[in-house]
């Protein structure tokens, strides 16, 4: 029987508000809806949807973004509205508040037990997701960063040729048009031109490209460039994708597509090495290493080119979700630190440039896609995949927008004896040039 007493018992929404409000040091930013129908919160904002139980026992088991993030890849926990926008008034609550550090008296123990049991929380861990990697060994081992790679990019061909450009180029795009609606396969030509610029390649230069994707950057330098190339990538999918090209272009005697791990590479003496979004695999530990291999494989007077994801100062690399679901045993540092371990490796710095601004258009392009294309990416991948992907992305878009982090293109040369870096007069008038249009 209904009574009156019933109808004032507050609802699974406002005992869970209740809850993060503590943890937060004061209001929810957003709207929040339970299973059970009740609702709470300022109107006008995204509402986050707890479908299930399930998804506060996750939060028990891994607290925070690792256990949010469970949740919204199998649908237990949900966001009507903006995604962006709920993300970006969190992180707000968070830099501004800080979560409070736990209370350890017994009766606040207690209490959250009790609220725990009244919502139903309680119970065995669930399984994790299908979609979270599962690597095992040390890290960076070869075998332990294949299985990494992998996960990321094996994930199907079929799939990054729903998502990205004719070009095939999964890293920032260089966009010189401001018209918001430029397509991206131009703002992936404009980079893979500079580039190949930067690089000062000429016909029968030889170019080394670690981690070299889907091969945008190897077949442009072969076709505009006529470039001799050798594209090195751990991905079984992307070898096999530049191969096919290699063959429908007819660039056979122009570009070798190995198969391998970086360390593995032989030989030196080329002319210009790139690594495009590759270092951010490389680890901690084993980016020095990384640095004296570019500094070995380049002829002196050779340009290195190393465009890379950074992060802030003070924020985090990559996270838990991102290492969890996306790239695992992923690393980043801030841009300077990048810089000096460079250098250290005996690479002279040329220039550093910035394009964090470029990485938000670009991250928000291919969001559009999955959006617009959704249906096509769940029968292609899954809807939990797809749910990683809407979370990557956006959560991406907005790491880049707010500056916790960045993309840097860092060009180097392997100075030769006597201190010829091999950089020309009219290089750097032509670099001036450029500045002055953009």
């Amino acid at each position: 029987m209904t009574t009156a007493r019933t109808l004032a018992r507050p609802g699974a929404a406002h005992r869970l508000a209740a809850l993060a409000e503590d943890a937060l040091g004061g209001p929810l930013p957003v709207r929040l809806r339970t299973w059970d129908g009740s609702e709470t919160g300022p109107s006008g904002t995204p509402v986050v949807v707890v479908r299930s139980r399930r998804a506060l026992r996750r939060l028990l088991w891994e607290p925070g973004e690792l256990g949010l993030a469970q949740a919204y890849v199998t649908g237990e926990l949900d966001v009507e509205g903006d995604l962006g926008q709920g993300l970006r008034l969190l992180w707000a609550v968070v830099r501004e508040r800080g979560p409070r550090a736990p209370r350890t008296a017994f009766t606040d123990r207690a209490r959250a037990l009790r609220e725990a049991v009244r919502l139903g929380a309680l119970g065995p861990r669930p399984p994790a997701p299908a979609s979270q990697a599962r690597l095992r060994g040390g890290p960076h081992t070869r075998a332990r960063d294949r299985a990494a790679i992998s996960h990321h990019y094996d994930l199907s061909n079929d799939f990054y040729r729903l998502l990205l450009d004719d070009t095939m180029a999964y890293s920032c795009g260089y966009w010189t048009d401001e018209d918001p609606a430029a397509a991206p396969a131009a703002a992936q030509r404009a980079k893979l031109e500079l580039i190949c610029r930067k690089l000062a390649l000429v016909p029968g230069a030889r170019l080394l490209d670690i981690g070299c994707g889907w091969g945008s950057l190897s077949l442009y330098a072969a076709e505009r460039h006529k470039a001799h190339v050798t594209a090195v990538t751990l991905s079984r999918e992307q070898a096999a994708y530049v191969r096919e090209q290699v063959r429908e272009r007819g660039l056979a005697d122009r570009v070798e597509v190995l198969r391998q791990d970086y360390r593995d590479v032989a030989g030196a003496g080329y002319d210009a090495v790139a690594g495009v979004e590759m270092g951010e695999h490389v680890g901690d530990a084993e980016y020095p290493a990384f640095a004296a291999a570019l500094h070995r494989l380049v002829r002196p007077r050779g340009r290195v080119l190393v465009q890379q994801m950074s992060r802030g100062a003070v924020a985090p690399g990559g996270g838990a979700f991102i290492e969890a679901y996306v790239a695992p045993d992923m690393h980043m540092r801030p841009m300077g630190e990048t810089t000096g371990l460079l250098e250290a490796a005996g690479l002279e710095i040329l220039s550093v440039e910035s394009m964090r601004d470029h990485y938000v258009r670009t991250v928000a392009a291919w969001h559009r896609t999955l959006e617009e294309r959704w249906a096509e990416f769940v029968r292609t991948v899954g809807e939990e995949t797809a749910r990683v992907w809407r979370l990557y992305l956006v959560g991406g878009a907005l790491a880049f927008q707010e500056g916790r982090m960045g993309v840097d293109q860092f060009l180097a040369t392997r100075t030769a004896a006597g201190g010829d870096s091999g950089l020309t007069a009219a290089e750097t008038a032509a670099w001036h040039r450029d500045l002055d249009v953009r």
